[in-house]
């Protein structure tokens, strides 16, 4: 029975077989086989066979590569748009803040300027502000709207302040409180659309942009609609709990309510229209500023089951099955992502035409995008409706497909591809991202060797974006500390001889990185007797050590390197810690320093004439 179902499983894409991050062999139970068969609508006792085996796994097309970036070593700055603060922001980072630090970042000498996903999530309710679990993906958040750059926008901040002064004291914390910020900024918004209503009926470029938006921008601007009614009657901004009459968009109901709430719907698209201006203007700013990639955007890797996307076109996902991660050495029973994974038959149907179309919106105004776990291409963990993380599977898609649906919006918006390819990777998978110009995605603190060592910088692949951290991971003044570690205990994730042994292992592993530096005669005298434990090493990292880090992964043959804005102010609080929830403040920490303040900032500034340093601009 187990060797038919297994035949079974395989033909239809799922893998019943893998190999684990530590290269161990694992198989999946009976039981998720039978279940994710049955989530494909296939019966795992006399079901029959699927044709995944003959599907297109080898791509036929290449990403950009435009000529000016060939051979050359840029580097850039990355940031978390929400945590931009300045005088003028709304308790958010807005596009006006990401297009000031990229003329920032121009005149140090970046050559792009990277955020986290701009992708639209729940308008009606700013609690849902992960930007890793967005509504859909193809159109933008209109939180990060620059409201005083609108006609009347500043003056109707002003006025709104002079008349309720109450609802700017909350914006000005440590933390992002989206309640207050998104409550202000959906009030000042509509007041502005009730001016601009008026000539949109003239407006060639609204009229233009709602054309090119078609059926898709009109189904997510009811969605919205719909869901801001819902929330307002004190219901839900996710659709699974509307009322069973508004679930299907072309439902009686749901045409009865776009043809009485025409204004509503208008609104959310004119919300549109204006963030994809502004965000246009963002990618002008840098290119002017002498950015030759300019804006670097982030593609999570999928929606929220609730959200518009699986609103307007439920045949695209699959409802009875979630995303997520396998078993792996920091979760023993996986990860559950809470995603609705893309139908691989659906997607076939329609000769990938949806995600096409989902690279091109991201790449309008992107001189680069990173695609959040890029083994999505191939495969993505499935966990089925009732199941533990743990008791998914993994289920394939065609590579080859994939890829090309990417390359081909790539080649027409000459845009560069990185690949973010952490985690358990499938056999083949980075030599087919290389053939395909996806840059790989190089991490300093995971690029070692077995023994633990860290790899020479002449170790990395030119083809490859190279880091010192990312977003989910401590910065690196919080990794010096062990401020990721202290935050597992404090946040109850792991006990006290759990943090002991990890401790320990921190100071291992920074002096393991104290004799990559000095192998690459970056490492100052004074803590050459700390690489060998002559010496204690410091609680905190000094500047002048942080820069030598940066200068080490500035120095790989990585064709791009990412500095972190947190990193070159030494700032400890990481954006997200995986795996809680209320106990740390994910997606909410707000930048140390206000952008007024950046440009003259000296570690800022130290930080970037030791990039320009080791990658200086060629003509």
């Amino acid at each position: 029975m187990t060797d038919r179902l297994d035949d079974l499983a395989t033909s239809h894409g799922i893998q019943t077989r893998y190999v684990s991050e530590m290269g161990e062999a694992q198989a999946i139970e009976d039981e998720a086989k039978h279940a994710l068969l049955a989530v494909l609508g296939v019966d795992g006792t006399d079901g029959e066979p699927g044709d995944f085996g003959s599907s297109q796994q080898v791509p036929a097309h290449r990403c950009a590569m435009p000529e000016s970036l060939s051979g050359q070593r840029s580097w850039g700055i990355t940031c978390q748009l929400y945590a931009l603060r300045s005088d003028r922001t709304l308790g958010i980072g807005d596009f006006a803040d990401l297009a000031r630090l990229a003329e920032i970042g121009g005149a140090v000498g970046a050559a792009f300027v990277g955020v986290n996903p701009l992708h639209a999530l729940f308008l009606s309710d700013p609690g849902r502000y992960s930007p890793y679990s967005p509504s859909t993906r193809r159109f933008l958040n209109p939180f990060y709207i620059a409201v005083d750059a609108l006609g009347g926008g500043a003056a109707a901040v002003e006025a709104l302040r002079g008349e309720d002064p109450s609802l700017f004291e909350e914006l000005g914390g440590e933390l992002v409180d989206y309640a207050a910020a998104g409550a202000l900024k959906a009030r000042l918004l509509r007041t502005l659309f009730e001016t601009a209503k008026t000539s949109l009926d003239a407006d060639a470029a609204f009229a233009e942009f709602t054309e090119k938006g078609g059926a898709p921008l009109r189904d997510f601007a009811l969605f919205e609609a719909i869901s801001a009614a819902m929330v307002k009657e004190g219901g839900s901004a996710g659709w699974h709990n509307w009322p069973e009459a508004f679930h299907k968009r072309n439902g009686d109901e749901v045409l009865a309510f776009e043809r009485e709430n025409a204004e509503a719907v208008r609104f959310h698209e004119w919300l549109q229209y204006v963030a994809d201006g502004q965000l246009a203007e963002a990618q002008r700013r840098a290119r002017a500023a002498g950015m030759p990639i300019g804006l670097y955007l982030d593609f999570a890797v999928g929606v929220s089951p609730d959200g518009a996307e699986t609103w307007a076109d439920p045949a695209l996902t699959v409802r009875d099955a979630r995303v997520g991660s396998p078993p792996d050495m920091f979760n023993s029973d996986g990860q559950d992502w809470g995603l609705a994974p893309l139908s691989p038959r659906a997607l076939a149907e329609r000769q990938y035409r949806p995600l096409s179309e989902a690279y091109d919106a991201l790449m309008e105004h992107a001189g680069a995008v990173r695609i959040d776990h890029a083994m999505g291409l191939a495969r993505l963990w499935w966990i089925p409706e009732g199941a533990r993380s743990g008791g998914g599977g993994y289920m394939r898609y065609p590579l080859g497909a994939m890829v090309d649906a990417v390359a081909d919006v790539s080649q027409r918006r000459s845009c560069l591809v990185i690949g973010e390819d952490l985690g358990t990777v499938p056999e083949g998978f980075r030599d087919t991202m290389e053939e395909a110009r996806i840059l790989s995605y190089k991490v300093l603190y995971f690029e070692r060797w077995k023994d633990g060592l860290f790899k020479e910088t002449a170790a990395y692949p030119e083809l490859s974006l190279a880091c010192v951290s990312t977003h989910d991971l401590a910065t690196l003044a919080g990794w010096w500390h062990g401020s990721d570690i202290r935050l597992r205990a404090e946040t109850g994730r792991q006990n006290a001889a759990a943090t002991k042994r990890d401790l320990a292992e921190r100071d291992r592993d920074r002096r393991t990185l104290l004799a990559a530096l000095h192998h690459e005669n970056l490492l100052a005298p004074d803590f050459q007797a700390m690489a060998k434990g002559e010496r204690d090493l410091p609680t905190e990292i000094s500047g002048e050590l942080a820069i030598a880090v940066h200068r080490f992964g500035a120095r790989t043959r990585s064709m791009l390197f990412a500095v972190q804005v947190e990193d070159m102010i030494l700032s400890h609080r990481q954006p997200n810690l995986p795996g809680t929830t209320d106990e740390y403040p994910n997606w909410r920490v707000r930048s140390d320093i206000r952008l007024e303040d950046l440009e003259a900032d000296e570690r800022f500034q130290a930080m970037a004439r030791a990039m320009r340093d080791e990658r200086p601009e060629t003509p």
